[in-house]
């Protein structure tokens, strides 16, 4: 299924209170958050016309914003009503749900002090993320960086810089996506995924999100696994540990639960853990 150009479709879009014409939803070109990258959005997927964990979504968007010092002026009860409204008015089934925040243009400086914020909400089909298929990573020469240089526990459109080049360099190189390291060294996630591993004794592992997002889909399945019997535990992951992983997956709105076939030049095999959880979670999101 194509999805391109998403500027030119049928529907509408929710734009600061009203509902605009699909088309009609512009933003200007000297916008700031065009320029300096300090838009905050989300990523929501919908099953059966109903936003999967739409609260924590809505939430997430507003602490995003608090934390790069952006007032957004709805509550998440008005966000919560307008992806609602979109979905419906869309009538969109199964899909993809972005609520974005950005500043406008009245100012072209640095500072944003005086900038209006802007809200805006889409939803729209898109398909499995990765096709469906077991992934194939590559090691990124692109790190996470640290939470006191960059604010990582936000969804915030800038930081996604690196992770668009560090994919597009995967990609380039026949892989599906980057396997990204942290400013440590360490093991962090995908472009826009969290990462989990399986050890050879059936213990489920994953990086602690300290310096990138800690996915809603991430919580989720760590939930999941835990009331399944999994043990899951959160730590300091070396990228030289992978080598002794029995089964690699990512998690995210997006992308689910996708399995991960290859790292590198090291293949791992689609286990019974990933085809479990991959099974619970679609159950979840369905009920």
């Amino acid at each position: 299924m194509s999805l391109l150009p998403l500027d030119d479709r049928d529907g509408v879009i929710w734009t600061n209170g009203k509902l605009v014409p699909w088309r009609d939803a512009k933003v200007h070109v000297l916008s700031h958050s065009l320029h300096y990258g300090n838009a905050v959005f989300e990523g929501e997927r919908c099953y059966g016309g109903k936003v999967f964990k739409l609260r924590q979504h809505s939430q997430r968007l507003l602490d995003s914003a608090a934390l790069v010092a952006m007032a957004i002026p709805y509550t998440v009860e008005e966000i919560d009503a307008a992806t609602d409204l979109v979905v419906r008015e869309n009538k969109l089934d199964s899909g993809y749900v972005r609520p974005i925040a950005w500043r406008g243009a009245e100012v072209i400086g640095v500072s944003a002090k005086g900038t209006k914020v802007h809200v805006a909400v889409a939803a729209f089909p898109w398909p499995a993320y990765y096709g469906g298929a077991a992934i194939k990573l590559k090691t990124s020469r692109w790190k996470r960086p640290s939470p006191e240089s960059a604010p990582t526990a936000a969804k915030c459109a800038g930081l996604y810089v690196i992770c668009t080049m560090a994919r597009d360099e995967a990609v380039a190189a026949g892989y599906d996506d980057a396997f990204m390291h942290d400013y440590r060294g360490q093991v962090a996630e995908a472009t826009s995924a969290n990462l989990f591993f399986v050890t050879p004794d059936g213990t489920l592992h994953t990086p602690t999100a300290d310096c990138f997002l800690n996915g809603i889909t991430r919580q989720t399945v760590i939930d999941l696994a835990r009331a399944h019997g999994i043990t899951v535990v959160e730590r300091a992951i070396w990228p030289e540990e992978i080598r002794s992983a029995k089964e690699v997956f990512v998690t995210g709105t997006a992308v689910e639960v996708t399995a991960v076939g290859q790292i590198d030049d090291q293949t791992f095999p689609v286990g019974p853990i990933t085809k479990s959880l991959q099974a619970a979670y679609a159950e979840l999101v369905r009920a």
